[in-house]
């Protein structure tokens, strides 16, 4: 899918909350060996959300820093799109109450989005269509989660908090995105029927059948529409659950861990799932130079992809001197915590008041 007209991002942040647990204190309180979980998938601690923090306040807080970036007031934005499987309510949306919390105009279009951990790089798509067509002149795409994992399950190791949010427009941008394209099939990896706590997953099962063969066919269908090279990105970003499987995919592509190490961020805080592609872009645009070229393809159990060829601008320059702290300076302000202020937090102790 090639944009109509120019459409790219015009701001850009990233949040994630400042609590760390990691996979030692987790595997001491089920007799499991944590340190060497996190060393198999490659994390050394996840975030953890505070009692006051959830999807909406993650995004928020993204969002408003994007706009800023973007020199934009709530009043410009035509459309808010929240991707997320952990919205704070099954039925009322969290793009409102963002959009209230940006004093949006109320003549615009709002939506939350679900596809696992993709949900935020089809609210990318959503508001490229938009921005291509004429329809609008700005929209914000938002990709975040509070993700949940069971209580001794190994997603109870990975799974994290965070977020970040687009401006996405045609005028003024830091990045062009020159094309996207999907590859979507019907493969349940990962699921939580309605009224569960908890979601399952298939194991090994979403290794080779769901996650790399989305992908690698995403990506692949990408190089073959651009005609390029792995050697031409100067970055590559891939969905992260763990710290193993972008790297391999990488490697299998033809991509190097130069590429990917600028936004592989799951070692340092985690899988933030429908967050994770849109921070490790964010770190890479904070390090990003004019001309530079980025590839991303995301990934979401159920299962899809979603990829991108993304140019850098001149006015990636002006992030230079910007106020909004970059990705790696809000996840450099961490407090650890032990199991069980985490298991407080995350509410995983019922029947207390």
């Amino acid at each position: 899918m090639k944009a109509k007209n120019e459409v790219g991002i015009k701001g850009y942040a990233g949040y994630v909350p400042k609590y760390r647990v990691t996979p030692e204190e987790i595997g001491d309180v089920w007799g499991k060996d944590g340190k060497t979980m996190g060393k198999g998938l490659r994390v050394e601690s996840k975030s953890v959300p505070s009692p006051d923090e959830d999807v909406v306040t993650i995004s928020t807080q993204a969002a408003k820093w994007a706009m800023r970036r973007a020199d934009i007031k709530g009043e410009d934005l035509e459309a808010i799109y929240v991707g997320s499987e952990s919205h704070p309510y099954a039925v009322k949306p969290t793009a409102t109450i963002v959009a209230a919390s940006l004093a949006a105009s109320p003549h615009m279009t709002a939506a939350d989005y679900e596809f696992a951990c993709k949900a935020g790089t089809a609210a990318f798509q959503t508001c490229m269509g938009l921005v291509s067509s004429g329809m609008i002149e700005n929209g914000m795409a938002i990709g975040a989660d509070t993700s949940q994992g069971a209580p001794g399950d190994a997603l109870e190791y990975t799974a994290a908090a965070g977020g970040a949010a687009y401006v996405i427009g045609s005028d003024d941008l830091l990045a062009k995105i020159e094309e996207t394209i999907s590859y979507t099939t019907d493969t349940p990896d990962f699921w939580r029927r309605e009224g569960e706590k908890y979601p399952q997953h298939g194991g090994r099962f979403t290794g080779k059948p769901a996650y790399f063969k989305h992908i690698m066919n995403c990506t692949e269908k990408m190089l073959e529409r651009t005609g390029k090279e792995p050697e031409d990105y100067d970055y590559a970003v891939f969905h992260q659950p763990n710290g193993k499987f972008p790297v391999k995919a990488a490697k299998k592509l033809g991509f190097s861990k130069e590429q990917l190490e600028p936004g592989l961020l799951v070692t340092h805080i985690g899988n933030t799932y429908s967050g994770a592609v849109p921070l490790g872009l964010a770190a890479t645009l904070d390090q990003a130079e004019p001309g530079d070229n980025i590839l991303v393809t995301s990934y979401g159990s159920g299962a899809g992809s979603d990829s991108f060829d993304i140019m850098v601008t001149d006015n990636i320059e002006k992030m230079k001197d910007s106020e909004v702290p970059t990705v790696e300076e809000v996840i450099s302000n961490k407090e650890f915590i032990s199991y069980s202020v985490y298991a407080k937090f995350r509410k995983k102790i019922e029947g207390g008041r």
